[in-house]
């Protein structure tokens, strides 16, 4: 569970430096997914600049609402089974929090703080978890 300085880390630093670049951001999240694991790359068919967009959309939806775990819950559960429809497993979340959390880092640079960094953590667990729920294993 994030306290309420975790969540107000996350959504201060993802305001402030990953909103107004939040394409490119995704972008780089997709690129680093592809170097890490190229058979992923199937899945995400289409323009990589529309499904970045979509991405940082999603979880900006998501920051914006860390305050009611609930309502993420039940966003993320929907954004889970639309996944699991595309093939998405459970065992590429861990692949894609890597991929993310690199993203973020290069994105938010010095404020990458350790302390930002965990918060961070914390809240893609939550995300992952509600998504998990409904992929395959």
């Amino acid at each position: 569970m994030m306290d309420a300085k975790q969540i107000e880390l996350v959504q201060r630093t993802f305001e402030q430096r990953v909103r107004p670049i939040a394409q490119e951001a995704g972008e780089m999240m997709y690129l680093r997914l592809f170097e890490m694991d190229p058979s992923l790359k199937p899945l995400f068919k289409g323009d990589i600049k529309l499904q970045s967009e979509m991405l940082m959309t999603a979880i900006g939806l998501a920051i914006h609402n860390l305050d009611n775990p609930e309502q993420v819950k039940i966003e993320t559960q929907q954004l889970g089974k639309r996944h699991a429809g595309y093939g998405v497993q459970s065992s590429y979340f861990n692949i894609f929090g890597a991929a993310l959390m690199w993203a973020l880092e290069q994105v938010i640079g010095a404020d990458f703080t350790p302390e930002v960094k965990e918060a961070w953590g914390e809240a893609y667990a939550l995300l992952a978890k509600a998504m998990r729920e409904n992929t395959h294993n």
